[in-house]
């Protein structure tokens, strides 16, 4: 294995924990009743919806995983 193969590697687990514990800290999109019952307050609240932790999850973890494909497509042309 090459040094490159193998900085390549751990760079692809890393990112892998990474792209997991993004998502993972992501709320999910079904609210369930409570958010069937308000309706009314989704739109009052998606003016700052950039704003939000959950967004700016979102904006992570795009980022992550196109890193992770591009290491990954990286590892796969080195090897």
């Amino acid at each position: 294995m090459s040094t490159a193969s193998m900085i390549l590697s751990v760079i692809v687990v890393i990112a892998s924990l990474f792209l997991i514990c993004t998502v993972l800290l992501q709320s999910g999109k079904n609210s369930g009743v409570a958010g069937s019952l308000s309706g009314g307050a989704d739109t009052f609240l998606s003016k700052n919806k950039n704003s939000t932790w959950d967004a700016k999850l979102a904006r992570i973890t795009k980022w992550v995983a196109f890193a992770f494909m591009f290491v990954v497509l990286l590892l796969s042309l080195v090897k």
